[in-house]
């Protein structure tokens, strides 16, 4: 096709200024095709051997529906323009040039959309959606970030640079640049064009609601589940783009009806009552509590937790932790409830997991909230929040706040004791570094009246991946960046346990250590739908043997609030919907996930996935790859069991959160 220049004089007829139109979304479906190659070769460990040879065509087809929905979207305002009936456009240089500009601009800012998301994948691994607006808008670091970033992804920019440059040389002109000399003329092209623009928009409503069945209602993200064979595949289809535009301000939580409420409080209910012979014989009565969150401290970096890896080899990277687990009390089947930090502060504090999206994020984030910290100053405790980045960063003092914490201690308050360095221990992209910022968290809590309550959220252990310049070949390298900052993290909490355990308040302290989520995996078993939603759960009392031993069995993030309050023998109801693990009989307990679309629970040996409708997958927890859907191949009763307790856990969930209904009545 001979390629037209706005800025060249010639005629183009009617017909070539359609098929310059068509030649032009041709051009961004290959686009987001090269983005997509891009996004699997950069993220190709994900995937491997996780793709069905016999599913690739409906990965093939869902993702042209993806592709169709968002270029509609993001092109819709280049084709009105390009194709509405206004005879004296066809000859405007000037307009020529808007037209241009807005096919590029556009496009190309959505080609950026679906190249950052081939790094940013790996820390989350999903797609994009409309609330990280709202998660980083307290943020002021992310310039450095980025561009820290950019350094390292150096490729990405130049193939963002060369899209560019691709859809600015073979754009073809719509216009055509043709004046009119007759009556017929005139009556031609408004027919024509009006016809042509009705058609197109037709086609667009289709393409952009993904489908043409009147029951069809606009697609979402949850709709790429009907084109894949597990969960890990729909970031593959889908396109981020779409993502943003479909989340967008929207309502993310709908309650399904599975269940008449009677029944569905008798299969589940997030309300803890007291239990007499539980807060009778409690051993942790009075004790303070100490809630460690550490940054991305995935299960698979902990030697403790993966002495079958490399043939009985692996020593993970964490020798301080490992030696505190002897211990303390910990479960080999742990997970966290969500990929994200914001998924997993509420998750650890207020025993809220994270379904469909961040619901701090939402509307939801108005309800009235429960907490550990709102529940023990029942009882006259004491509680503060520390976290080193600035105050207000990820939307953490708000959540502080919301759930009851009396302070909150940042950057701010730690630049305000000169004695642990000051601003100087800034890392220059998030936070205080963890070794100093520790350090103060144990100095200010020596200064609190007992008993008190306290939540820490380390830094160190991310992205970009440095460790102070101080420490710099200190800290043996591994297989990833991110294990010399696991191993300095690790090194800050045993210098913050060395300190603590000189302090009056320590033996009278319960701990519960934590991460937030899941990050870099260097092994294929933590690469799975499941094992990206793996952490430690450690609980840790000094001089209590309660609390001690490795077990068999599951605990996640949502277990450690109804687990401290029943060790402390809290005797008031409260709502949490994690299971005290420490009464819980193995056979009841459950963790549950959301993945890419999907709901998932461990449940009795077994991992079950739910698409909301139906049962999609079910693998035993020792297929440590998940090969085996054993979908119909397990008892029936054990099947509809899981499904049963998952469905009346997300149904609690929807209503709770769109109710306002989030805290118990007390006695």
């Amino acid at each position: 096709m001979k390629q037209i220049k706005i800025f060249r004089n010639g005629e183009t007829t009617l017909a070539k200024s359609f098929l310059n139109v068509a030649f032009d979304i041709a051009l961004v479906y290959f686009c987001y095709f090269l983005c997509r190659v891009i996004f699997l070769t950069a993220n190709y460990s994900y995937y491997e051997g996780k793709i069905l040879t016999d599913n690739f065509f409906n990965l093939v087809r869902g993702s042209l529906v993806f592709d169709t929905s968002a270029i509609v979207y993001t092109n819709l305002l280049f084709l009105v323009l390009a194709l509405f009936p206004l005879h004296f456009k066809e000859l405007s240089r000037i307009y020529g040039i808007i037209v241009k500009s807005v096919f590029v601009v556009f496009n190309t800012i959505g080609m950026i959309a679906n190249l950052c998301d081939v790094v940013y994948f790996r820390y989350t691994g999903r797609r994009t959606t409309g609330t990280v607006f709202a998660e980083f808008s307290h943020d002021d670091n992310l310039t450095s970030v980025f561009a820290t970033e950019a350094l390292h992804s150096w490729y990405l920019i130049i193939i963002g640079v060369a899209i560019l440059l691709m859809m600015i040389v073979l754009y073809q002109n719509p216009l055509t640049d043709k004046k009119i000399s007759s009556a017929m003329g005139y009556i031609k092209y408004y027919a024509l064009r009006t016809v042509f623009l009705v058609v197109v928009m037709l086609l667009g409503v289709v393409g952009g609601r993904g489908g043409i069945d009147r029951s069809t209602r606009p697609i979402t993200i949850s709709n790429a589940n009907q084109y894949i064979s597990n969960p890990v595949e729909a970031p593959l289809i889908l396109n981020t783009p779409f993502s943003l535009l479909r989340t967008w301000n929207k309502k993310p939580f709908v309650a399904p009806e599975y269940f008449t409420q009677q029944k569905l409080d008798s299969i589940y209910t997030p309300v803890h009552q007291p239990v007499d012979s539980i807060v009778q014989n409690a051993p942790g009565k009075g004790r303070n509590v100490v809630v460690i969150i550490v940054e991305s401290f995935a299960r698979e970096y902990i030697g403790s937790y993966n002495r079958e890896l490399e043939n009985g080899q692996y020593q993970g990277y964490t020798p301080f932790i490992d030696s505190l687990m002897q211990h303390s009390l910990w479960f080999y089947d742990s997970f966290t409830n969500g990929r994200k930090s914001i998924d997993g502060m509420p998750s650890v504090l207020s025993s809220i997991p994270y379904f469909v999206e961040p619901f701090f994020l939402t509307p939801a984030a108005l309800n009235t909230l429960d907490g550990l910290a709102v529940e023990l100053k029942n009882k006259g405790y004491y509680s503060a929040f520390f976290h080193g980045a600035k105050n207000g960063s990820m939307g953490f003092e708000a959540f502080a706040r919301a759930t009851g914490f009396d302070d909150y201690f940042g950057r701010t308050e730690f630049d305000q004791q000169p004695e642990f360095g000051g601003d100087a221990e800034f890392d220059g992209f998030w936070a205080i570094w963890d070794e100093p910022f520790l350090q103060f968290y144990c100095h200010q809590m020596s200064q609190f009246k007992e008993p008190f309550m306290t939540a820490v959220f380390t830094a160190s252990s991310h992205h970009p991946f440095q460790i102070p310049a101080k420490y710099e070949g200190r800290f043996e390298e591994g297989p990833l960046t991110i294990h010399k900052c696991i191993r300095y993290t690790d090194y800050s909490l045993r210098r913050f346990f060395e300190e603590a355990s000189r302090q009056p308040w320590f033996n009278n302290t319960v701990f519960a250590i934590c991460n937030d989520h899941t990050n870099q995996t260097n092994h294929a078993e933590y690469q799975t739908d499941l094992g990206t939603f793996t952490g430690p759960v450690i609980f840790y009392a000094p001089g209590d043997t309660t609390l001690s031993g490795a077990r068999k069995g599951i605990a996640q993030q949502i277990d450690i609030m109804p687990t401290i309050l029943n060790y402390l023998g809290y005797d008031q109801p409260y709502i949490a919907f994690g299971q005290d693990v420490l009464h819980t009989p193995e056979s009841e307990k459950f963790a549950v996930s959301y993945c890419n679309g999907i709901y998932q629970i461990v449940m009795n040996g077994y991992l079950l996935q739910f698409d909301g409708n139906q049962t999609k997958a079910v693998y035993a927890l020792s297929d440590k790859l998940l090969e085996n859907n054993l979908i119909g191949q397990i008892d029936n009763q054990q099947q509809m069991a899981m499904e049963t307790k998952l469905k009346a856990i997300v149904q609690q969930y929807m209503s709770r959160m769109n109710e306002n209904r989030m805290v118990a009545e007390k006695d």
